[in-house]
């Protein structure tokens, strides 16, 4: 089966459990926004706050949380009347397809989750049983919009082909090619940002070190301080990016500084070859401060008028109810559901 008889359209979301940080933009957002203005797909993006709660969300924050994520979209780039933005709890056709796919998916796929075993530990008997199908969520996410490309970075690969197990065995039980196999996109430089003390570690929200990431919400100050005092090693730069393979700490903030100026490793490289720690980081530190500062200022005025924030995100739910209801009842008739619009 191949997607050529599918619309070119993309799917993603991101969870809205607060704190957002750098690996949120160049991970997630900035490739969102490149994609979006690329043209080449129809967009649909989503703030996915039903797989929010599969661990205990504080109700006040999480709705805080929800408007954070959609003012960071925007101001990062995101056009409203370009793409589709919503939360997808507004749109419960995510849910009613889910529990479809939790007939499709087998126990063994779920369990196999590398996530799951991370998340879940030793302590996955108390672990809710929405975490453990998580990814039968994900895959209705994706396919409820017949979405035929997902940009997604290495830690949900795995999710992804899950995703794909769905749709291939749905299409083979019920005899049809309805749902797409979905591809990934995978491209551009840090889609997997560090932390900035420690290169072999994911920059994380849940660091006990605030020194370890760069929030979104870092003024100026806060993060040409933080790059300055990024951890690195005592040689200079070398003349090309492989010999950085072993030198995590160095190769992030190298895979950063690409990522921001938008430049291949191998340029960045050709230009500061040579340079000692002390030259480079005040050039990255100039560099994120010229790039995220408005970023972080536009989510500051975004965030001072929750009620548009809210009446975006209805409107983008609209949107997506109008791609999202049609295929949901046509699965349904698959199936074998009888409805009055049958």
């Amino acid at each position: 089966m191949t997607n050529a008889a599918f619309t070119p359209r993309v799917f993603s979301g991101i969870q809205p459990s607060g704190r957002l940080t750098l690996g949120n933009y160049l991970g997630a957002l900035k490739r969102f926004v490149d994609i979006q203005n690329e043209g080449k797909y129809e967009c649909v993006y989503c703030l996915v706050d039903l797989h929010a709660i599969t661990v205990w969300q504080e109700p006040n924050k999480l709705r805080d949380n929800t408007r954070e994520l959609a003012a960071f979209f925007i101001a990062a780039g995101i056009d409203p009347e370009k793409s589709i933005l919503f939360n997808q709890s507004q749109v419960p056709a995510h849910a009613q397809l889910a529990w479809i796919f939790n007939t499709v998916a087998r126990m063994g796929w779920m369990g196999r989750m590398t996530q799951w075993k991370d998340k879940a530990g030793k302590n996955s008997e108390n672990a809710s049983l929405g975490l453990f199908a998580y990814p039968a969520l994900m895959a209705a996410d994706i396919l409820l919009y017949h979405a035929t490309h997902v940009p997604v970075g290495d830690d949900q690969k795995q999710h992804l082909e899950l995703t794909r197990d769905v749709a291939a065995k749905f299409n083979h039980d019920y005899g049809v090619d309805f749902f797409p196999i979905t591809e990934p996109v995978i491209k551009g430089p840090a889609t997997r940002v560090m932390s900035l003390r420690d290169g072999t570690k994911k920059m994380s929200k849940s660091d006990p070190s605030d020194m370890s990431r760069i929030n979104m919400s870092d003024d100026a100050d806060t993060l040409a301080q933080k790059f300055r005092k990024a951890r690195t090693d005592p040689e200079p730069l070398p003349g090309t990016y492989a010999e950085l393979k072993d030198r995590p700490s160095a190769r992030n903030l190298v895979d950063i500084f690409a990522a921001l100026s938008e430049r291949s490793h191998d340029d960045v490289i050709a230009e500061v070859e040579g340079m000692q720690w002390g030259t480079f980081k005040p050039l990255l530190a100039d560099l994120a401060v010229e790039k995220l500062s408005p970023i972080s200022g536009e989510m500051k005025r975004l965030m001072a008028d929750p009620a548009e924030i809210d009446r975006i995100l209805g409107r983008g739910a609209e949107r997506a109810d109008a791609i999202a209801s049609p295929i949901l009842q046509k699965t349904y008739d698959l199936v074998g559901m009888v409805s009055s619009r049958s």
